[in-house]
């Protein structure tokens, strides 16, 4: 479930608009990122990753992942050499982490700073 690409910040309203049938009844977009063809969505109750398929990103699957089925995550820096960030979740019941990598233009310590609002709870 890795995506790869240049990734940025969508503003939240728009995404909020652009997914609304996706959300449950009063849920919130508080954050959106969207690296190449998919999304990355952080609402007030859940992760929820969009992820475009084929050719033509006609299909699409939609992971959603509720704050409390993550046992923990991690992010790596960019460094001088490796120019992408990393953000790896592990959920509950699954061994291997979800990563997404990041190219510079996201701050990668924003993304983390949503997740630890969330999680924390």
């Amino acid at each position: 479930m890795g995506l790869f690409g240049n990734a940025h910040h969508v503003d939240p309203g728009s995404a909020q608009r652009d997914f609304a049938r996706l959300l449950g009844n009063g849920e919130q977009v508080h954050a959106a990122y969207l690296l190449i063809r998919d999304t990355i969505l952080f609402t007030d109750r859940r992760l929820v990753l969009v992820d475009k398929q084929g050719l033509t990103g006609k299909k699409v699957e939609y992971h959603s992942i509720p704050y409390r089925s993550i046992t923990h995550f991690s992010v790596e820096t960019a460094g001088h050499f490796d120019l992408d960030a990393e953000l790896k979740i592990w959920i509950s019941g699954m061994p291997a982490p979800i990563e997404k990598t990041f190219t510079k233009g996201v701050d990668i310590y924003e993304m983390q700073a949503i997740l630890t609002q969330f999680v924390a709870r």
